[in-house]
């Protein structure tokens, strides 16, 4: 699919490697943007998660890094396209960004398989596996650009995701907001959604179901998104 139409923004994806997904759209309406004003979106691919932090609060400042080239000229051209031109994109690896500004939230779908076969697509390779940004390579990253009380927000596999979380734990994160997301009701979790903070917290724990056992999307699934689909 060349591009998928949103209500405020259209996502043109003819270039990257990671298409527009169920995940992605979940993940950036569920983010919490309370409090936020300085945001920075660490592997933004097509500039899906930018978009919708945008969408959602306009006054934020919504910084994107991309390490491919490709992906970056896809988001690129969407944030120009949209109503937020002012989003601000580096094409980089975050191993390598330096920010005189410190941000309170990172958000990251990032790549999540650690030893699983890699296909022929090198691209989609970079895109999906931890060799080009390891966990504690991302862990490190938020470290060094956040804020005093900033979160870090990361969608991952259930069993990665609780990897990580382990992993933040150890690096003296806290588990502020988690969610257990299921396909369907009779499957076990697939996803977490959660946030990291720098500051101890009670952790918020939640679930939610994607899809009906009619194959329909669920009531809870389509309050948090109906403000991005366009048959919502």
């Amino acid at each position: 699919m060349a591009s998928f139409a949103f209500k405020q923004f259209k996502i043109d994806q003819n270039r990257a490697a990671m298409k527009v997904s169920t995940d992605g759209i979940m993940f950036g309406a569920w983010i919490s943007l309370v409090n936020a004003q300085n945001l920075l979106d660490i592997g933004t691919g097509t500039g899906l998660l930018s978009l919708m932090a945008k969408q959602r609060a306009p006054e934020l400042q919504v910084h994107a890094i991309e390490i491919d080239e490709l992906a970056a000229l896809d988001a690129k051209e969407n944030f120009s396209a949209s109503p937020w031109p002012e989003i601000e994109l580096v094409q980089l690896a975050v191993q390598q960004f330096e920010s005189t500004q410190q941000f309170d939230l990172v958000i990251s779908n990032p790549p999540y398989f650690q030893s699983s076969l890699k296909g022929e697509d090198a691209r989609r390779n970079v895109a999906r596996h931890t060799d080009s940004l390891s966990f504690e390579e991302l862990i490190s990253a938020f470290l060094r650009v956040a804020k005093p009380n900033a979160r870090l927000a990361v969608i991952l596999p259930y069993e990665e995701g609780s990897a990580f979380i382990w992993l933040a734990e150890q690096n003296n994160l806290h588990l502020a907001r988690v969610c257990e997301v299921k396909t369907t009701p009779n499957k076990g979790v697939s996803r977490l959604m959660f946030e990291m903070s720098t500051n101890p917290c009670d952790t918020h724990r939640e679930t939610l179901c994607i899809y009906n056992i009619h194959g329909q999307y669920t009531e809870e699934y389509t309050s948090l998104c109906k403000a991005f689909y366009l048959k919502m």
